[in-house]
């Protein structure tokens, strides 16, 4: 986690402590894993990019939990119906996953496609937020280690 926020916000912008207790977001993760999928909606977030990296970040923020869009769907409800790639860069850049749902992307032909997390984790979110009980043993063992 150290390395991914170095690299979005620079060797000198963050530093790593130990909190006395968890923090708002520390709490909204796990209510989201325990089943509570609105639960990380009213977390501020601040994210390094572009006006058009910070407008696909709302934009994923309101893909509501356990729906999907493509790409392209979300380039055009954004009013930037050719901007589809720039749309999976974006999306790749996010640096804070779950909050900024990335894994709510799909391919154009609902296939599912490129998850930094790996593809295992994002079928596990997407089974998580339907309802159904998300198993790991579906993952490569050379994965699950």
């Amino acid at each position: 986690m150290l390395e991914l926020l170095l690299r979005y916000y620079g060797r000198n912008a963050v530093t790593l402590r130990e909190a006395s207790r968890p923090s708002h977001a520390a709490h909204a993760l796990a209510a989201y894993f325990d089943g509570d999928l609105d639960a990380t909606a009213d977390l501020a977030i601040e994210t390094n990019g572009t006006p058009f990296q910070h407008t696909v970040c709302a934009a994923l923020r309101r893909i509501p939990p356990g729906r999907t869009m493509s790409y392209g769907a979300l380039a055009a409800a954004i009013g930037q119906p050719r901007a589809v790639r720039a749309v999976g860069l974006a999306n790749g850049a996010n640096p804070i996953a779950i909050v900024v749902p990335c894994h709510r992307l799909i391919g154009a032909n609902a296939s599912l496609t490129g998850y930094g997390g790996g593809l295992h984790r994002k079928r596990w979110l997407l089974a998580h937020e339907r309802g159904e009980r998300p198993l790991f043993d579906e993952v490569p063992h050379a994965m699950a280690r």
